[in-house]
């Protein structure tokens, strides 16, 4: 367990913010996760009426002003929740802390969707007349606007920027931190993923086309993946942002430390807009299991990607027997099962979603399993009940999206 990196090379993870539907604390979450509570509901949106959807509930007004909520974006307020719950909960003098040495790296999949429908919308019930669009379309459309809106809430001066890369992107928020205080071009970064997919109708009618949108006359099953009956994506938003520093710093001041990052990668299919490739996603497990100097052996807990579509599905298993083979070892679940599709925010969810299993050695299961698709029964599936695997010393977080865009997280036990 202990690092060859010096511990000014060492990023742990010290601080977390999020919102879910299934809680807006990782208490909460937790609880939820091993309850096998199901955080989707029956959900309206415009056109296409009666649908599912993963719905996260917080006090946008917490850290905000009303003002600041009707100018920013679905999507900022998320961001601006949950940075402020991360910053809080790493016990930060933020009073003290240069502001010019902070970086904001927050993991999108879209950005701008739901203010060009919404003003579209609204100029429609004025026979299209453009003088009625609204001065603020820019700044909420623009892509950096959600850690722009953080940068603006808690006056940081340092970089920041959003990081458009599918549902890989919570990940490589995280990873885009660790590159970025290694580099010493920061002391701390707030990272991870948001979405507000669901305020979008266009990702749910697109969905819908392909035939990749989840239904089900009981929300709470709808979401199934490696489930024979599984028939497609639950959209959902939520956000998942942590304060990441270099150990020295993390121990210098005291700091509490959920995990340290031993791993990652991030690479590219090249074969197809939407079809992954099982090939390049176990190239990409390879790679952050080399980078950390681990063999596939160490891994205690394996969250997937699965979004419950056919290939996804199938592919990643796929990719996991190749990389694991039949190790009764590793614990293999699911977070989408119970929230639904997080989209930019799925990876950094479903970490902090696992993250506890440092401290209490559990599994949380993959939901909604009744009966397993033939090509997804992989020996060490989480199947509905949580599973008690003893010490968790290392976790891997999948987290693979459109275009062919691939990213893993490793993340394990503190140790001095």
């Amino acid at each position: 367990m202990s690092s060859l990196l010096p511990d000014s090379e060492r990023i742990v993870i010290t601080g977390v913010g999020l919102t879910s539907p299934l809680g807006n604390t990782v208490p909460d979450l937790r609880q939820n996760l091993l309850a096998g509570k199901s955080g989707v509901e029956a959900f309206e949106t415009r056109y296409l009426g009666k649908t599912l959807a993963g719905i996260c509930r917080f006090d946008e007004l917490k850290y905000q002003k009303k003002k600041d909520v009707r100018r920013g974006t679905r999507a900022g307020s998320i961001s601006v929740f949950c940075a402020n719950e991360a910053i809080r909960d790493a016990g930060l003098d933020w009073a003290t802390v240069p502001r010019e040495r902070v970086g904001v790296y927050i993991g999108i999949t879209e950005h701008g969707n739901v203010e060009t429908e919404n003003e579209i919308f609204e100029i429609s019930k004025f026979g299209y007349d453009t003088s009625t669009w609204s001065h603020h379309h820019n700044p909420r459309t623009v892509a950096n606007n959600p850690a722009g809106e953080v940068t603006l809430n808690l006056g940081i001066t340092g970089p920041h920027y959003t990081l458009g890369a599918a549902c890989a992107a919570g990940n490589i928020g995280f990873i885009q931190g660790l590159q970025m205080l290694r580099l010493r071009e920061v002391d701390l970064a707030i990272v991870g993923g948001v979405s507000e997919s669901i305020h979008t109708f266009g990702i749910f009618a697109s969905f819908r086309s392909q035939g990749a949108l989840a239904e089900h006359a009981d929300p709470t099953k709808a979401c199934r993946p490696f489930d024979k009956a599984r028939n497609g994506i639950v959209v959902a938003e939520g956000g998942g942002l942590c304060t990441v520093e270099r150990l020295t710093d993390a121990r210098a001041r005291g700091a509490k430390i959920y995990g340290e990052i031993a791993g990652y990668a991030v690479n590219s299919d090249a074969s197809d807009f939407v079809l992954p490739n099982w090939q390049r996603q176990a190239a990409c497990m390879r790679l952050a299991l080399g980078r950390a100097g681990l063999d596939p052996s160490a891994i205690d807990i394996l969250s997937t990607h699965a979004t419950a579509t056919d290939q996804g599905d199938k592919g990643e298993c796929a990719a996991i027997r190749d990389v694991f083979g039949s190790s009764q070892k590793l614990a293999v679940n699911n977070t989408k099962s119970f929230i639904g599709h997080a989209m930019g925010a799925a990876g950094a969810l479903e970490l902090l979603g696992n993250i506890p299993s440092f401290e209490d050695g559990i599994a949380h299961a993959t939901i909604n399993l009744d009966d397993i698709d033939p090509d997804c029964d992989l020996p060490q599936i989480v199947a509905n009940v949580p599973r008690r695997v003893g010490e968790v010393n290392y976790i891997l977080n999948n987290s693979f999206g459109m275009l062919g865009i691939n990213s893993v997280l490793i993340v394990k036990r503190f140790s001095a």
